[in-house]
């Protein structure tokens, strides 16, 4: 190591809860000057033998103290920190083959040892000056109780490894395990679908189905600020519900493109061939004011070919389907692969990826979108948390035609980030889907077929009606307004008014979840 980093009570701008050395990949960070957005959470070692963690931080005792070389930092990184390839690919660029080298042979049996020999060969592609491992017991690249990661993994017999990594060196976002992924994966929230479903008429199943793939599709458009007409919104609902369905390709995402624009006059096609961003221009000046920068055009096929690779390996592989798509869906809207229709193909990866791991009731699409939009200031909190740490990692100046081109490799920035905080959001929003939204549908469905069969055992009056006179009944809390009772319901008696308003109390309560408020 060049250096040993003394006591700090903050590191590179991050407070720590109280005074320590930072140590694992924090340590490398600073010792080699490694331009990586930061770790969502770093490790350091405490003054006291009772430390307080934070989600920023994990504090360990003194006793915890690694020693002062590459090889004690690298070792502290796996085992307590877990795989962070975005370090370790920064990393493997600075050092000398041979410090890795002197590495694994000072204990060339040793389990990590061999973890980082295997990740130094995988992420660089080059071999080491080395002996095979031998006849000794594999390990996993990844440990499974720190990140998640495939049930299995291909063997390497050099190394004597297991590459259960989720993806490949193109594109292998980490996410690591946390409380609230461990409660939400406890759920089993594909099961609790199921039953909902199981317990539920196939008619009210097939009309809740329709109805929430709309929503899905009309909330889709209204998070981009969009109005599109019903048709528009149609066609786009339709591609939802074929989500899973085919294999992904850069084919089939421009196919998707093109659903999504519509009228291509004004929107080129197909991957960008310029650099992108997201965000805003001075009005002065006219000059770009970036939230975002997208992957460079040059990096662009290369890095949706590494999501779909991921893709493939998450179905087979057995991982975790919500936090394969999290990284996937996520992945995919930080490359920023075209010009626009970005967000909702990013949204549309997520029903992709659930459906292609049978996740959701056949048939039925959960609405994402519109649980998303209810929680819309959550999901740009999730979206910015990673772009605001790659922003000054991005060197980039203006174009004339108020774009931006990226003059640094930020290639890395994109296949390596840490996509913890995103499949926790995802796997909220799938719980109120699945806890909410789904169970409030078919409980609305039941209730207004048994209004409606009460209104119809005395009144004459067809289906649209009905809608219209629980519509107006539901706005004023289960009495019939003044003027609906002027107006559209004129013909009917004091008796007759009194008993919808009763069958409206028994079947609805005061505070349901109509399909409008379902919808978002």
């Amino acid at each position: 190591m060049r250096e040993r980093l003394s006591q700090q009570s903050d590191f590179q701008g991050r407070p720590l809860p109280e005074p320590g050395k930072p140590a694992g990949y924090g340590a490398l960070i600073e010792a080699w000057g490694l331009r990586v957005p930061l770790p969502p959470r770093l490790a350091a070692i405490a003054e006291r033998h009772h430390p307080k963690s934070t989600s920023a931080w994990y504090m360990l005792t003194p006793r915890h103290l690694p020693g002062d070389t590459l090889g004690d930092q690298l070792e502290f990184a796996l085992k307590y920190e877990g795989v962070n390839l975005a370090v370790l690919s920064a990393l493997f660029r600075v050092i000398e083959p041979q410090e890795i080298e002197a590495v694994v042979r000072a204990t060339p049996t040793g389990v990590f040892a061999r973890r980082i020999w295997w990740l130094y060969e995988w992420l660089t592609s080059r071999t080491l000056d080395l002996p095979d491992a031998g006849r000794i017991k594999a390990v996993p690249a990844v440990d499974p109780g720190q990140q998640f990661a495939l049930r299995s993994g291909s063997l390497s017999s050099r190394h004597r490894v297991l590459n259960n990594m989720p993806g490949t060196r193109e594109f292998c976002p980490m996410v690591r395990r946390t409380d609230a992924l461990e409660r939400y994966e406890a759920m089993d929230l594909a099961a609790r679908a199921s039953d909902v479903v199981d317990r539920t008429r196939r008619d009210v199943v097939t009309r809740a189905a329709a109805f929430l793939l709309l929503s899905d599709s009309k909330a889709s458009f209204a998070i981009e600020g969009e109005h599109p007409s019903p048709q528009r919104q149609q066609r786009w609902g339709h591609a939802i519900a074929q989500a899973g369905s085919r294999e992904l390709s850069p084919g089939e995402l421009d196919r998707l493109q093109k659903i999504v624009i519509g009228d291509n006059r004004f929107v080129e096609l197909g991957f960008r061939t310029e650099g992108g961003f997201v965000g805003s221009h001075d009005r002065l000046t006219h000059e770009p004011l970036p939230g975002h920068i997208s992957a460079r055009p040059e990096d662009v096929r290369d890095l949706v070919e590494g999501i779909i690779t991921y893709d493939q390996r998450a179905s087979t592989g057995g991982l975790d389907p919500v936090v394969a798509a999290a990284v996937v869906a996520f992945g995919f809207v930080y490359v920023h692969p075209y010009v626009d229709g970005n967000g909702r193909i990013h949204r549309w990866l997520i029903h992709h990826a659930l459906a292609r791991a049978h996740y959701n009731p056949p048939g039925l699409v959960f609405p994402i979108s519109a649980a998303i939009l209810r929680r819309i200031a959550d999901y740009r909190v999730v979206l910015e948390s990673y772009s605001r740490e790659l922003l000054p990692l991005v060197e980039w100046r203006p174009t004339e035609r108020g774009n931006i081109e990226v003059l640094n490799d930020t290639a890395d920035y994109y296949r390596f980030f840490d996509a913890t905080a995103h499949a926790e959001f995802l796997y909220e929003m799938v719980a109120l889907t699945v806890n909410q939204d789904l169970p409030e549908e078919v409980a609305f469905l039941e209730a207004f077929e048994r209004f409606s069969l009460g209104v119809k055992e005395t009144l004459e009056m067809p289906d649209r009606k009905v809608e219209l006179l629980r519509s107006f009944l539901q706005q004023g809390n289960g009495t019939l307004s003044r003027r609906a009772r002027d107006g559209e319901f004129a013909q009917l008696t004091d008796d007759e008014v009194r008993a919808v308003e009763a069958l409206y109390a028994s079947n609805f309560t005061l505070n349901e979840v109509s399909p409008e408020a379902t919808a978002g």
